[in-house]
């Protein structure tokens, strides 16, 4: 019975397609600031990269090895244009903040997962901007505030366009 009202049990997944998704989304998202056409004097889109990451990360613990973040924060710091290593150093660090976490609590619920992504995404902004201040770019730190007020405000939608994906992704 093919069209519209398919059967999703017995739907053929290939490993790639289960493996693959969210690692491409993450790609897609780390590309999509850059892609946009918009210039600005200050930070002003949100992490989509980072924050798509987190999101998959706190849907499903079992996704990502600890070592995930080292090829995808260095992808992400090739398309932002940020000290290279910078973003592989804090993704890896929120990772493993993470896995201690999820390790301490036995229940996690929505205000928790969004509480927990507010923190990871200011760290990473403002160790990001750190980095560039160090490399004697940048200005004032309340430059990036607004991003991260944009990044904690759009978290629920990203989770939610993630969750549509595992739904899709998983037979």
């Amino acid at each position: 019975m093919n069209g519209r009202f398919e059967s999703r049990l017995a739907r053929d997944r290939h490993v790639l397609h289960i493996r693959g998704t969210p690692i491409v989304v993450v790609l897609i998202g780390s590309m999509l600031p850059s892609l946009l056409p918009i210039i600005a004097q200050t930070p002003l889109l949100p992490p989509f990269g980072f924050m798509i990451f987190m999101a998959w990360r706190l849907l499903r613990a079992d996704i990502w090895p600890l070592w995930i973040g080292l090829p995808l924060g260095l992808f992400d710091d090739m398309m932002s244009g940020a000290p290279a290593g910078s973003a592989v150093f804090l993704w890896t660090a929120v990772l493993l903040a993470l896995e201690v976490d999820s390790n301490r609590h036995f229940w996690r619920d929505y205000r928790h997962d969004w509480v927990t992504a507010a923190l990871g995404v200011s760290f990473v902004l403002f160790f990001g901007w750190l980095f560039v201040t160090f490399g004697g770019h940048g200005g004032p730190v309340v430059q990036i505030v607004p991003q991260i007020a944009y990044s904690i405000a759009l978290f629920p939608l990203v989770v939610r366009m993630c969750a549509a994906l595992d739904r899709w992704r998983l037979p």
